[in-house]
C-alpha cells in the first residue's frame, strides 16, 4: 500500500507540475512543448524497444517498421537541414555533441570554444563532454559590447593554436556568429568547424538566424526539443561530402554515446520534421518577432536589457540585468518572478563569476510563441515583469492576472492537429 502511495504521489507532482506551467507564464529558452502528434508518437509501444545500428542494419530482429520511420526521418532531416548528411538517434544536444567530438577529435587535441562566462553552453567546457573527450579547451577573446567572440582577436588565436576543432555556438545566443570568418581561420590551419545549434536550431532550419553549413561549419549539431520544437533529444547534420566523416559521426553516436536510442523520441522526430516542414518558416519568424518585441517592450517599461544598440536580440532570447556583478540579483528575480506566475531562469552576464549568484535573467519566446501569444502579447508580458520587479506589486495579485490572460493560450499551433497545451489537466 506504502508503495501505491508512493505512485500517486509521483501521478499529483506530475499533474502538478503541469498546472503550473498551464496557469504560468513558461519563458525557459530551452525549452518547447509537444504536438499532439508528435505527442502520440512518444507515448507508444516503441518506448521500450531497441534498435542498434542503421536502417537496414540492425543487431536485433522486429525492426522492420522502425527502419521505415528512421528512414523517413532522415529524408526529411535532410530536406528541412538542407544537408547531405543526419542522424536523428541523439538523445540529446549534449549526446550530439559528445559523439560529435568523439568523431572529430582525440584525447590531449585542443579545441576552442565559448567560455561559459560568456554564454558558452557547460557541454563545451571541461566539466562537460569538452572534458569527457579529454580535449585540451582554450576559450575565445569575448566582445562583451557584440556579445560574440571578437573577430580578429579569436581568428588570431585559432591559428596560433591551431586547434582540431574549431566550436562554435552559445547557451546565451542573442545573434549570430560571425562564423565564415572565424571558420576560415580554423580551415587554414586544418580544424575541423563544428556549430552547436541546440538554442537555434528551429531558426536556422527556419531560415530566419544564419547558415552554419554554409557558412563554413563541417558539423552542426542542436537539440530537438527548444527552437525545434520536437521530442527530447538530438541531432548531428553535415553537408560535407566526406562520406568517411559520416561514418565516423553515425559510429560516434552509435556505439560511440548511445546503445538504445529512445526510438519513441526518434518517432517523435520524425513526426516533428514532417511538420516543420510545412509549418517552421512561420513559427522561427514568429519566434524571432516576439523575441525582438520583448526586449524592445522590456526596456520600454525601465529594464536594463542586453544589447539595445543592436535590437536586443536576433534570436529566440532575450537578457536582461538587474543588479551588479555577482550580486545575485538574478536569482531574486527569477524567484520573484516565479511567485508571480512568470517561470525564467537566473543567467551568468559577462563579468559574472559565480553560477548560483549572477545578476541577469535569460528569457525565451518558443513556448509563448507555440501557443499563440503575439507581438501584442509580449507588450502584456513586460507590463507583468514590471508590475512584479519593479512596481513591487504583492506576487499573488500579478499571479491571478498572469492566470487569467494564460487562459487565452492554451492550444498548441504551427502543427497538423492543433491541440491542446498542457493535455490531461
Amino acid at each position: 500500500m506504502v508503495n501505491r502511495q508512493t505512485a500517486d504521489g509521483v501521478i499529483e507532482a506530475i499533474e502538478a507540475s503541469g498546472r503550473h506551467y498551464r496557469d504560468s507564464i513558461p519563458m525557459i529558452a530551452s525549452e518547447n512543448i509537444l504536438s499532439p502528434m508528435v505527442r502520440r508518437a512518444c507515448d507508444s509501444d516503441l518506448h521500450g524497444r531497441y534498435a542498434e545500428g542503421l536502417p537496414g542494419r540492425r543487431y536485433y530482429q522486429g525492426c522492420d517498421d522502425f527502419d521505415t520511420i528512421e528512414e523517413v526521418g532522415i529524408e526529411s532531416a535532410r530536406r528541412v537541414f538542407d544537408c547531405r548528411f543526419a542522424n536523428i538517434q541523439s538523445t540529446s544536444g549534449t549526446n550530439s555533441n559528445m559523439g560529435a567530438l568523439k568523431s572529430l577529435a582525440k584525447p590531449g587535441e585542443k579545441i576552442t570554444a565559448v567560455s561559459t562566462a560568456d554564454g558558452g553552453h557547460i557541454s563545451h567546457a571541461r566539466m562537460g563532454a569538452v572534458g569527457v573527450r579529454g580535449l585540451d579547451l582554450i576559450t575565445y577573446p569575448w566582445s562583451e559590447e557584440r556579445m560574440e567572440p571578437d573577430i580578429d582577436a579569436a581568428s588570431s588565436m585559432i591559428r596560433k593554436e591551431e586547434p582540431s576543432v574549431a566550436l562554435f555556438g552559445q547557451s546565451v545566443f542573442l545573434f549570430p556568429t560571425p562564423l565564415e570568418e572565424l571558420a576560415d581561420a580554423a580551415h587554414e590551419v586544418g580544424a575541423k568547424v563544428m556549430y552547436d545549434a541546440a538554442h537555434v536550431l528551429g531558426l536556422v532550419a527556419g531560415g530566419q538566424f544564419q547558415d552554419p553549413l554554409r557558412e563554413g561549419a563541417d558539423v552542426m549539431t542542436g537539440s530537438s526539443h527548444k527552437t525545434f520544437p520536437g521530442p527530447q533529444g538530438g541531432f548531428v547534420i553535415s553537408d560535407s561530402e566526406d562520406e568517411k566523416l559520416h561514418r565516423r559521426l553515425n559510429s560516434g553516436i552509435f556505439p560511440g554515446v548511445c546503445s538504445s536510442y529512445h526510438l519513441h523520441h526518434v518517432a517523435g522526430k520524425a513526426v516533428a520534421l514532417s511538420e516543420f516542414e510545412e509549418f517552421g518558416e512561420s513559427y522561427a519568424r514568429d519566434i524571432v518577432a516576439n523575441a525582438q518585441a520583448l526586449g524592445e517592450s522590456l526596456a520600454s517599461e525601465g529594464f536594463d536589457v542586453i544589447a539595445e544598440d543592436r535590437g536586443f536580440t536576433e534570436s529566440h532570447q532575450v537578457v536582461t540585468r538587474h543588479g551588479e556583478t555577482d550580486s545575485g540579483a538574478g536569482k531574486v528575480a527569477a524567484a520573484t518572478l516565479e511567485k508571480a506566475g512568470i517561470i525564467t531562469n537566473m543567467n551568468m552576464l559577462p563579468g559574472d563569476t559565480k553560477a548560483l549568484s549572477p545578476s541577469g535573467l535569460r528569457l525565451g519566446t518558443p513556448e509563448l510563441t507555440r501557443i499563440g501569444m503575439g507581438t501584442d502579447e509580449m507588450q502584456d508580458v513586460a507590463r507583468f515583469f514590471a508590475r512584479a520587479l519593479l512596481d513591487e506589486e504583492d506576487p499573488s495579485s500579478v499571479r491571478s492576472d498572469v492566470k487569467e490572460f494564460k487562459g487565452d493560450f492554451q492550444t498548441v499551433q504551427y502543427c497538423f492537429e492543433p491541440g491542446p497545451a498542457y493535455p490531461g489537466l
